[in-house]
């Protein structure tokens, strides 16, 4: 069964291209990663499923049920954090999350404790006195506290700390562990790859990808920075899955997909006076699919 059936979805701001014939689907109980630049139409697409914006044409189904004519019904098993969160500053964390537990028949107390235990966050502050970090977590407690179906994330890290993100990805793991499907989406690869069961990548606000995780981790990329005295220009050259080699003097750059042993075997037999092998950006990934989609 699927919880997100998109069909055909566009939408224009005026004569702006926000996203373009859209297509997807989102399977029930899997984490689905929805990754591109700032600009792609994430957020597009993220708001026009919540019905926050009306589409210029297509339709979404959510659970089954029409964003647009069932959108309350929806509501009630949704769980949002988007990628800017704004509040009252004069109200305190606890009146808040209160608050906007009022709008579900349930009682959500109890989750509303466990959740700021385990994000450390502190009821009684004003939320002006929050920094921008715990206003997300604020976010976060507030999109989960009613115990939704469906969560689904905007940009959700920005703001968190590196120890504090480990926490919340966990607590999505274990949402996920009771059923809950998640839409996550994000600018960042490695946190794509940690969490989801398969991504969509969307360009310009058309999916130019849609993969399983398996499948992405194979096409694992790392960028190479070395600084050797020997000259590796030919010899890279003929080597398979390296791509926008940079040379400048003794430095050669260049990102490169595929085993390793075939450049862990040119290294050894070289000096070698400096040496960084990283991830590339979530960017210079994206150059890469949209030099493969022009080149079609």
């Amino acid at each position: 069964m699927n919880t997100i059936e998109i069909s055909n979805l566009s939408k224009f701001y005026g004569k702006n291209r926000g996203v373009l014939d859209i297509d997807l689907t989102v399977r029930e109980g899997e984490i689905f990663g929805f990754i591109g630049p700032n600009g792609a139409g994430k957020s597009t697409t993220i708001r026009t499923m919540l019905n926050l914006i009306s589409p210029t044409r297509g339709e979404i189904r959510v659970f089954g049920m029409d964003s647009v004519k069932e959108a309350h019904k929806i509501a009630q098993h949704i769980g949002y954090l988007p990628s800017e969160v704004f509040y009252y500053d004069d109200m305190k964390v606890k009146d808040l999350l209160n608050y906007s537990a009022s709008f579900y028949n349930k009682d959500c107390s109890k989750r509303i404790r466990e959740l700021s235990e385990l994000l450390e966050l502190d009821l009684n502050r004003k939320i002006e006195d929050l920094s921008y970090g715990n206003r997300k977590k604020v976010g976060i407690v507030q999109g989960l506290l009613h115990d939704p179906k469906l969560i689904i994330l905007d940009e959700p890290t920005s703001g968190l700390d590196p120890l504090m993100q480990q926490k919340f990805f966990q607590l999505l793991l274990d949402e996920n562990r009771r059923g809950k499907t998640i839409f996550f989406s994000s600018h960042i690869l490695s946190e794509v790859q940690k969490l989801c069961h398969r991504v969509a990548i969307i360009k310009e606000g058309e999916i130019i990808k849609l993969q399983d995780m398996a499948t992405l981790k194979k096409e694992t990329y790392k960028r190479f920075t070395i600084e050797t005295d020997h000259s590796l220009e030919e010899a890279l050259g003929q080597i398979e899955g390296i791509s926008d080699l940079f040379v400048s003097e003794n430095l050669y750059r260049f990102i490169y997909k595929g085993d390793l042993n075939p450049i862990t075997g040119l290294l050894s037999g070289i000096h070698i006076q400096d040496i960084l092998i990283e991830e590339p950006t979530l960017e210079e990934i994206f150059l890469h699919y949209y030099e493969k989609e022009e080149e079609k």
